[in-house]
């Protein structure tokens, strides 16, 4: 498609995506002010890390008010998304939601506008503990998060019900899994991102490198664990289990589906802070339980710090090893949870996941294969988001693509033998 006749939004991303921020911007201003009906004088992007598949700056209309906005879009998906945002059903079933004043959802000019705020993102929050390792500090951001993980799952419990397929399939919340599996003509899970990232590409590690044909099929061996699956077979199995129809008919209810903490304001200007969702683009009444709070538990938890958001860095802060022998591939580090991470990861466990997996038990709403569920859209969090590769396009590195797919590996497969995060996480659980 030729660029000038893209939708502003998606003319934007490309050209955001090829440096040229002032074209963005130029493009920006001119979708702000057919949405709102009024011209913007001004408007700044944001060059954050965490703007993984979207925008968001500032902007300030002629008549002197000022915005926050993001908007969201990603190549060849626009037509899979419908009822884009959804701030005001979050609203009424009790989340904490900052509703957007101006909003536009038709695909390729999704973008929201809020009132401008002063408040930092729960993401920099957390960014200025971990890199002044301010321990001794970080008990407001635990507390906040605590309050928030119980308010989640109080709502969840509240507007819990049965699913049916005609509903859970026309969720948005499949976007961000499933929808980025699939291609038609080509197998359930080695299509989308999958077959536009890594089939047919080479991998470039520290000290090692394989093609998609080698790597697909080796067994990994990760800090001295090996692990039953390989990569291609948590492809594969992910396009099956997460299909939208076959998460029906389980436990579903209300929620914003990717509150990550760069979609969540820490509120500083209260007795003591808290925790607000935004962007809600992803959210529905008929989310499947197990995908809810999916994309929350790795990216605030699992993502941090830096392996992810800043791969530049992982060369400076860790030591990364690969080898690649006898049918598979070993990867050594020592990145670990930061405090920070580990106290996110005692909230989300005891004061959400238990629970929830408890409620869904004794509601006969938990699918047999639930863990099989939760580890494979887990696993996808990391790999679907963005290209892993070095030199993908990304920013990633040998190092940093290492160790993001070793700690996907992780998330979706069970070790043969041993112990890990993840194996922690759902013995806590289950």
């Amino acid at each position: 498609m030729n660029q000038t006749s893209e939708p502003l939004a998606a003319q934007a991303r490309t050209l955001a995506k090829q440096g040229d921020w002032e074209g963005a911007r130029t493009k920006l201003l001119q979708l702000v002010s057919e949405v709102i009906g009024a011209s913007a004088k001004d408007l700044e992007i944001n060059r954050d890390q965490y703007s993984l598949n979207s925008l968001n700056g500032l902007t300030e209309l002629d008549d002197g008010r000022r915005f926050f906005f993001k908007y969201h879009n990603e190549e060849g998906e626009d037509k899979t998304i419908e009822e884009y945002y959804n701030a005001e059903l979050l609203r009424e079933a009790g989340y904490r939601v900052d509703v957007p004043l101006y909003a536009c959802g038709e695909p390729g000019r999704q973008i929201l506008f809020y009132a401008l705020r002063e408040d930092l993102r729960l993401a920099d929050a957390c960014r200025a503990v971990e890199e002044a390792s301010d321990w001794q500090n970080m008990a407001a951001v635990v507390k906040a998060q605590d309050e928030y993980d119980e308010e989640a799952l109080e709502v969840a419990l509240r507007t819990m019900k049965q699913g049916s397929v005609e509903d859970v399939i026309k969720e948005p919340v499949h976007q961000l899994f499933h929808h980025r599996l699939v291609t038609d003509g080509v197998p359930a899970g080695l299509g989308g991102r999958v077959g536009r990232n890594y089939v047919g590409k080479i991998f470039a590690f520290p000290g090692a490198e394989a093609p998609w044909e080698v790597l697909k099929d080796l067994k990994w061996v990760i800090n001295n664990v090996e692990y039953e699956r390989t990569l291609e077979e948590l492809f594969l199995e992910s396009g099956d289990v997460l299909a939208p129809a076959k998460l029906a008919e389980h436990g579903v209810f209300t929620a914003h589906g990717d509150a990550h903490n760069a979609n969540i304001w820490y509120e500083t200007n209260g007795a003591e802070p808290r925790l607000v969702s935004f962007d809600p683009a992803f959210a529905g009444r008929n989310i499947p339980a197990l995908l809810a709070e999916v994309k929350a538990t790795f990216h605030n938890i699992f993502a941090h710090p830096l392996w992810l958001y800043e791969p530049s860095r992982v060369s400076e802060r860790y030591r990364v090893t690969t080898r690649i022998e006898s049918g598979k591939i070993f990867v050594g580090f020592d990145w670990s949870l930061s405090p920070l991470r580990e106290a996110f990861l005692r909230s989300k466990t005891d004061k959400y996941w238990k629970p929830l997996i408890a409620e869904l038990k004794a509601k006969e709403y938990l699918p047999e294969n639930w863990e099989r569920i939760l580890r494979l859209a887990l696993f996808c969090c990391p790999t679907l988001v963005l290209d892993l590769r070095a030199d993908g396009g990304s920013g990633h590195t040998p190092q940093s693509s290492a160790l993001g797919l070793a700690i996907a590996i992780s998330a979706g497969s069970e070790p043969v033998a041993g112990s890990d995060w993840f194996c922690r996480l759902f013995a806590a659980i289950r």
